[in-house]
């Protein structure tokens, strides 16, 4: 009998007890030692600044500053970035907060960090942003909302 890769992957993941949600992309592994290492090195050098040296974003990160602009919300269990999946994490770090994922013409102060940072550095910071979600209503809500249709 012949399996599909997918299939082969699945079976992987089952065998380590670690499943991973539906939106979940392998490239951003927060159960690997080296991508999180990785990543909190690249996250404290590029990501800190704004959204706090242990995730938690800006002060009132829900209320729009008088520019108009939103704070940097908070990476931890307490924002929203586990709402998204993987894919959508990753666009919006390497092209900044633009169409599709913000309105036409929104004015953020994400910037697009493409120019600066590789893929992998970028699933690495994933990886270790991933790491800190880990409370099973946390893991259970997001693998519920990125479900793919």
């Amino acid at each position: 009998m012949r399996l599909s890769g997918a299939a082969l992957f699945m079976m992987a993941l089952a065998a380590c007890g670690k499943p991973a949600a539906p939106g979940d992309d392998p490239r951003a592994d927060a159960h690997s030692a080296a991508q999180v290492t990785r990543g909190a090195k690249v996250y404290a050098a590029n990501c800190a600044s704004c959204h706090g040296a242990k995730l938690e974003g800006q002060p009132d990160w829900r209320k729009r500053l008088p520019n108009g602009r939103m704070p940097a919300p908070p990476h931890d269990e307490s924002g929203h970035t586990w709402h998204h999946p993987d894919r959508v994490l990753f666009a919006i770090t390497k092209n900044g907060l633009v169409p599709p994922y913000a309105p036409k013409e929104y004015e953020s102060d994400m910037p697009a960090f493409g120019g600066r940072l590789s893929d992998e550095d970028i699933w690495a910071v994933l990886a270790y942003i991933k790491s800190h979600w880990t409370s099973p209503e946390v893991l259970a809500a997001r693998a519920e909302m990125t479900r793919r249709p």
